[in-house]
């Protein structure tokens, strides 16, 4: 039976007796026939008039109820219900259902502007960005991704990563950069990927950017950077070269040559010799830093590289404190960058130098420390052929953390905190797999 059905029944049942008393009394009494039959047609009137006014005031608001949930189902807001009343049930029933179609609308109105935000961020950011389901086929994607594979979204969304040839970049053991054509252009391309859930479904987020310009920048800065250290060493070189090998010819071109002018030919060729052995010293530096080989990588005994390093340092004392601890390294690039790093404390340390290790779950963390005045000028510090030492060469420390980063490490030089003086931190994965 019908909700509706059930409140007739209901009225029909509760009425019945009061009207069964009626008509009880009336037949019983002395009345005529005619008054009989007109108290009986006004009580079924009245009943009929009572069940359809319950039938109204019950169905009629929760028909309106039904109605705006259906609204709200359908994403419109504009219904309201009536008689919100706070004194009556039927009053805060609708005004709770008012309440919630304002919340909505106004959460429909947040997402709808959240959602043209985001497309037009979307719109100006350079990197193309993809968005997959759990099919592995297109839900978003931005301007620069149409212009990336030259067709519109409306061709691109609902096609699959393997149709659009981009289900090799979506896996998880794909290069971080790759150099490919696109319809759209070519280039070297570094890639991000992360993931997320929508409606409890997984998400794939595909992210490519033009890192060729970047590249091309940062190659032509460094040639530049090239050209002025070669361009300001060899005039450093040349210039003192050129004024003495012109005294020279003018000293050999006269018709009175001094009694000593084999002292001062035999001087000045001495000079000469000196630059030029410094210039080639200076190449061959600056051709190291070039080629620096791919580390060889195995497991090294950390305690046995730094005892030989050690022993080679005979000015101060050194103090050792670590236990042993295996790391995956090229031995002879590791030593050397010890070697660098163990030098310059030493040459800074007033009593000595403390070398430290810990391993712990993250990897590898070495301390060199002295306890000389502590450093200057730490932003050039790993700036090729900069250096604050009569007599260096600037290349100790930028060798040395080009060697660290090979390992997939890191190399910072600050000053101590505790005390005076400075503090190298060397930090390695432990295993091939940490290192990058």
């Amino acid at each position: 039976m019908s909700y509706e059905r059930r409140i007739v029944f209901t009225a029909v049942v509760a009425l019945a007796p009061v009207a069964l008393a009626a008509s009880l009394l009336v037949f019983a009494g002395d009345f005529s026939t005619k008054v009989r039959w007109t108290v009986l047609v006004f009580i079924a009137a009245a009943t009929f008039i009572a069940t359809y006014v319950l039938h109204q005031q019950l169905v009629f608001p929760l028909r309106t109820i039904s109605n705006i949930i259906t609204a709200l189902r359908e994403e419109d807001y504009s219904l309201r219900g009536r008689n919100t009343q706070r004194d009556d049930a039927l009053g805060e029933v609708m005004t709770e259902v008012n309440a919630l179609a304002e919340l909505m609308e106004t959460r429909k109105l947040e997402a709808v502007e959240a959602a043209a935000l985001l497309r037009a961020v979307l719109a100006q950011i350079d990197a193309a960005i993809f968005a997959f389901d759990e099919s592995d086929r297109v839900r978003l994607v931005n301007l620069a991704a149409e212009r990336l594979l030259a067709q519109p979204r409306e061709r691109l969304l609902g096609r699959t990563a393997s149709e659009l040839g981009l289900s090799e970049l979506l896996s998880e053991d794909a290069p971080a950069a790759i150099d490919r054509t696109f319809a759209g252009g070519a280039g070297r391309w570094d890639i991000h990927r992360s993931s997320f859930r929508e409606r409890g479904k997984p998400h794939r987020l595909l992210v490519l950017v033009d890192i060729t310009r970047a590249l091309r920048e940062e190659e032509a800065e460094a040639w530049r950077r090239i050209v002025r250290v070669l361009g300001h060493e060899l005039n450093n070189s040349l210039a003192p070269i050129k004024s003495i090998a012109t005294s020279l010819e003018q000293l050999v071109s006269r018709d009175d040559l001094p009694e000593d002018w084999r002292d001062d030919l035999a001087r000045g060729m001495r000079v000469i010799g000196s630059r030029t052995e410094a210039l080639t010293r200076f190449t061959h530096a600056y051709a190291r830093l070039a080629r620096l080989p791919e580390p060889r990588k195995r497991s090294v005994d950390v305690e046995a590289i730094v005892r030989r390093v050690a022993a080679l340092e005979t000015r101060v004392p050194m103090d050792i404190r670590g236990s042993a601890t295996q790391v995956a390294a090229d031995e002879d690039q590791l030593e050397q960058l010890l070697i660098n790093l163990v030098k310059n404390a030493a040459e800074a340390a007033r009593e000595r130098v403390v070398v430290s290790w810990i391993a712990n779950g993250d990897g590898l963390t070495m301390l060199v420390e002295d306890d000389g005045p502590g450093v200057s000028g730490t932003a050039n510090l790993f700036v090729p052929f900069f250096t604050t030492k009569p007599g260096g060469s600037g290349i100790g420390l930028f060798l040395s953390r080009q060697i660290a980063e090979a390992h997939g490490g890191t190399l910072t030089l600050a000053n101590r905190a505790d005390e005076s003086g400075a503090v190298a931190t060397l930090r390695l994965p432990l295993t091939p797999s940490a290192a990058r």
